[in-house]
């Protein structure tokens, strides 16, 4: 007698654990999210998912409508329903990804574009001060003419040279 007595309990046992977990699979979250797939879950949406795309709570409490009177009030005929947006299609999807790496690779161009022209401008106010120390040196220019004599800069010269050169270093601050 205890046999059977101990083999309805554990019959009784399995069934309630098998009730429980049936129960428990009910327990369900359903919501759109902003691409507009369904998402499942036991957890909450994130509170970032308005109420309009959550299509099912656990147990019998529906998700609430807070939403619902403000999508009538914007339809006065009252013949039409919200549009629904439908979930992207392949091409779609496709298509925004490309946009997005192209976006990407404009980006990265104009970076390396900045890049470049840092790097000369930096290059060019190396180059910059370095005349400005052999103008200020005191030392004899050379310089050679269009018919390729070679002459040395007298000092009005000189000091026009490095008021050029000067606005060149202003830019380089």
């Amino acid at each position: 007698m205890n046999a059977i007595r101990l083999k309805q309990i554990f019959s009784a046992s399995a069934a309630c654990v098998l009730l429980s977990l049936a129960t428990s699979a009910l327990a369900q979250y359903v919501w759109l999210d902003e691409k507009g797939v369904k998402q499942f879950s036991d957890m909450p949406p994130p509170s970032s998912v308005p109420n309009k795309r959550i299509l099912k709570m656990p147990g019998n409490a529906m998700p609430p409508q807070s939403a619902a009177p403000a999508d009538a009030d914007a339809n006065a005929d009252g013949d039409k329903k919200p549009e629904v947006k439908a979930p992207p299609t392949i091409a779609e999807q496709n298509a925004a990804f490309q946009k997005r790496k192209a976006d990407q690779a404009e980006k990265d161009k104009k970076a390396a574009e900045e890049a470049k022209r840092a790097s000369d401008k930096a290059t060019n106010c190396a180059h910059a001060r370095e005349n400005q120390r052999t103008l200020n040196s005191g030392t004899r220019i050379a310089q050679t003419d269009a018919n390729g004599q070679r002459s040395f800069m007298n000092d009005n010269q000189r000091a026009q040279q490095a008021a050029e050169n000067q606005r060149t270093l202003n830019e380089c601050q």
